[in-house]
């Protein structure tokens, strides 16, 4: 009897258990949605069908998003706007809370603004609807900014500029069109900034002696060396100086290694072919020279006899 009364038991709690499974009620989804995986997502650490996030994972903060007539919690990495970021001892209680201004669209804590809704202009951590004297709205910052200088377009005061106006180069705090000596623009920041020399690097040493790729079989020839570019020059400054340079150079000659004696002997032709054409043109000369002699001689020749006939007629006409 206790046997039966045992199995009975168990068949109805396998059956409730079944049924569970297929149908869980409301109660029991509560209690099994915390968690990491079913129904969170985002920034989620804990979660519910009906309310969303209950808790955020670190570096996320929890804030309550209204939907239609209730609220449900989400997890975001940053808050919006109106609101600040509060962190806890405990990571997952990192939550959003309203600034205490209403006028103001983003706030540092409770009580400091750091930027103002629209119509509304940000001086010292406060909200105004007008600046105080000395100072003018800025619409675009939403600010209370001083009355700059011409030509200036932001500033710190009347005679300290921080951003001018296009067209024109900020330097130490004054506004001009053109940067002076050693300085140069920079177009983005509105700004002179000073020139950056080249910068290179020591000269390396010279290579070996040589003449059209080869280091033997010559006496004159030419080396050479270079040296790298450390730094590059900015865009107006002076242009890096050469980088490369060769000179002439003089070196004992030397026969090459591994040369035929094909190759030495037509050299040594050529070197007698070299020779014979040298002699050929003395040789040429020399005959020149002797026939411009022989050419003087009979000229000379010619003129002494006619000398001597013009001495001899004077004689033969006194006979007649």
């Amino acid at each position: 009897m206790q046997l039966k009364l045992i199995s009975i038991v168990l068949i109805l709690h396998c059956m409730e258990y079944t049924d569970c499974q297929q149908n869980p009620p409301r109660h029991r989804q509560h209690k099994q949605s915390p968690g990491v995986s079913w129904g969170c997502h985002g920034g989620c650490l804990t979660c519910s069908a009906a309310n969303g996030c209950l808790s955020c994972k670190p570096r996320f903060f929890f804030f309550l998003e209204r939907s239609g007539m209730r609220q449900v919690g989400v997890c975001v990495s940053s808050c919006p706007s109106g609101y600040y970021g509060t962190r806890s001892r405990s990571p997952d209680m990192n939550k959003c809370t309203k600034c205490g201004l209403s006028n103001c669209d983003s706030c540092f804590n409770k009580n400091f603004c750091m930027r103002c809704k629209e119509g509304y202009y940000l001086y010292h951590g406060k909200c105004h609807v007008t600046c105080p004297e000395g100072l003018i709205p800025s619409t675009m910052q939403r600010e209370c900014v001083h009355d700059c200088t011409e030509g200036c377009e932001d500033c710190l005061n009347e005679d300290s500029c921080t951003r001018c106006r296009s067209g024109l180069y900020l330097l130490q705090g004054q506004c001009t069109q053109t940067c002076p000596s050693n300085f140069e623009p920079k177009e983005q920041l509105r700004e002179c900034t000073p020139q950056v020399p080249c910068d290179v690097g020591e000269w390396s040493d010279w290579s070996p002696c040589s003449r059209r790729g080869k280091t033997c079989g010559f006496k004159r020839g030419e080396e050479s060396r270079g040296r790298d570019i450390l730094r590059q020059a900015s865009p107006h400054a002076d242009a890096c100086p050469p980088t490369t340079e060769t000179r002439k150079c003089v070196v004992k000659r030397k026969r090459c290694p591994g040369r035929r004696k094909g190759e030495r002997r037509h050299r040594k032709n050529r070197k007698e072919e070299g020779q014979d054409s040298q002699q050929e043109h003395a040789e040429a000369g020399e005959l020149e020279d002797h026939e411009e002699l022989e050419s003087r001689n009979k000229t000379e020749h010619r003129r002494r006899r006619g000398q001597s006939r013009e001495a001899v007629l004077p004689t033969e006409g006194a006979v007649h």
